[in-house]
């Protein structure tokens, strides 16, 4: 049999492994379908006549260069350990080349490479890599039982917290709605995932994932499944909960006693006290079209770190229809500062000032009142006037000009008159700042709420401080 093309294309492409070749200048000529499923392109176009650092896939390309410029010398390489940068995450190959030659003259080379990620890590047992659904657990539903017995659980589920991978949860989700099966949809983000990353290492980070998905999975067995949908973000679809009543208890439940997304998670170089935000949506109540669902659990996803993190939103079309995410991510610090001076500059007295800052507040804080406190130790409501509550010790918690806590366990250690005022009127969680002018504290603003464990942002920690000097005049 004679070598066609044609030939030659159905071998390559029906390779498991992803093969390559390039030109004499390391720029690519050409892939098999399986290197275009690998990196999800649709068509080799994209790389045609690029090389490696053009196409940005390894953090230090210098290695990976001169290797293949030794192969285009002569020399064949194989089974070589490397890594690359596939869809963000760095991830374990190990490739093999040699020279591509026409009679004695080099003309480029040829390679091919498989992923061994999920082996290296494995082997090492420092991934905290889990398993978190077997096959009957997935043949239980019906897109699942189609075709678990033709690719692997490996290959369904996500290597590291052992949930759905992206692309399957996806389909799981679209396989719902073409079936007209009522669910809900909910994404999950970790709060401030990034500072743990940072701050502790990836290791940790993969630490925090692991414990919060065998979690969820755990706490929502027989509800449905979850999946990763990227980096700390987690999509969960609910055939259980699907009234608004349901939905709601479902997730007081979750934020509430099931210890799951409000955990101390510890690992080799410290710990971290780990929570999340949730927003929801249901199908086919709130939508039909899967891209439009997607869009409302967004949208409840930022309504909920705009409001504090740490906390659910449910969808509900009177409420949420016409929010636009938009507006307020366009409504910046800077701007909420500007509008916050323009709206109390032209007031007179110190209350009025208050009065008058107070919807802003609500708008950047999500509060319901405003508290302070000035000389005679007691602290005020700006709304209700009936409020008053002994705040004397505040001082012995305030080391700098601004305080914020998601618990009040150092409130309850440093001010214990202050802490039993705010427990007494059933608030959780604060945000202080003080008033001064000069070196003189003139008083002290207090954002208390009834939330427990509300993670206050920056953003809302600059909006009360830059209150706190405007007033400073007028104290």
């Amino acid at each position: 049999m004679k070598m066609t093309g044609d030939i030659f294309d159905s071998i390559i492409n029906t390779s498991q492994d992803c093969v390559f070749w390039k030109d004499k200048d390391r720029r690519f000529i050409g892939v098999n379908q399986a290197f275009l499923d690998y990196y999800g392109f649709e068509s080799a176009d994209v790389l045609i006549g690029k090389n490696d650092e053009d196409m940005g896939w390894h953090t230090d390309p210098e290695p990976y260069k001169q290797d293949e410029l030794a192969v285009l010398a002569g020399k064949s390489t194989y089974k070589v350990q490397g890594k690359c940068i596939i869809r963000g995450e760095e991830r374990d190959i190990i490739a093999s080349k040699r020279p591509l030659s026409i009679g004695n003259e080099i003309v480029g080379l040829v390679g091919s490479f498989v992923d061994i990620t999920d082996v290296v890590r494995r082997r090492n047992k420092n991934d905290g890599s889990q398993v978190l659904y077997t096959i009957e657990d997935l043949r239980k539903y019906k897109f699942f039982d189609k075709i678990i017995d033709e690719i692997s659980l490996a290959e369904i589920l996500d290597p590291l917290t052992g949930l759905l991978t992206r692309a399957y949860v996806i389909r799981f989700v679209q396989s719902l709605i073409a079936e007209n099966t009522p669910f809900t949809f909910t994404i999950i983000d970790l709060d401030n995932f990034k500072f743990i990353n940072d701050t502790y290492g990836h290791t940790a980070g993969d630490k925090v994932l692991t414990s919060i998905t065998k979690g969820l999975v755990e706490f929502t067995d027989g509800y449905g499944l979850a999946g990763r949908f990227g980096g700390d973000e987690i999509l969960f679809i609910d055939l259980k909960h699907i009234t608004k009543e349901d939905k709601v208890q479902f997730f007081e439940d979750l934020y509430g006693s099931s210890n799951v997304l409000r955990k101390e998670v510890y690992f080799g170089n410290g710990a971290a006290f780990v929570t999340g935000t949730a927003g929801c949506a249901s199908f086919p109540e709130d939508s039909k079209d899967f891209n439009d669902l997607f869009s409302l659990i967004d949208k409840m996803l930022y309504l909920g770190k705009n409001k504090g993190r740490n906390c659910f939103t449910i969808y509900n079309e009177a409420k949420h229809k016409d929010i636009e995410i938009r507006k307020i991510a366009n409504n910046g610090i800077f701007t909420s500062m500007h509008k916050l001076k323009q709206d109390i500059e032209n007031e007179k007295g110190f209350e009025k000032k208050l009065l008058k800052a107070l919807p802003q507040l609500n708008d950047v804080l999500q509060i319901h009142d405003l508290f302070y406190v000035t000389d005679d130790g007691k602290m005020r409501a700006v709304l209700d006037k009936s409020f008053c509550a002994d705040a004397s010790d505040l001082p012995d918690v305030m080391e700098e000009d601004l305080f914020s806590e998601s618990t009040l366990d150092l409130i309850k250690k440093r001010s214990p008159i202050f802490y039993k005022s705010l427990t007494s009127n059933g608030f959780e969680t604060v945000l202080i700042s003080r008033i001064r002018k000069g070196k003189t504290t003139k008083g002290y603003l207090v954002c208390a709420v009834k939330r427990s464990l509300r993670i206050w942002q920056e953003n809302e920690c600059a909006i009360l401080f830059y209150l706190s000097e405007l007033l400073a005049e007028e104290a």
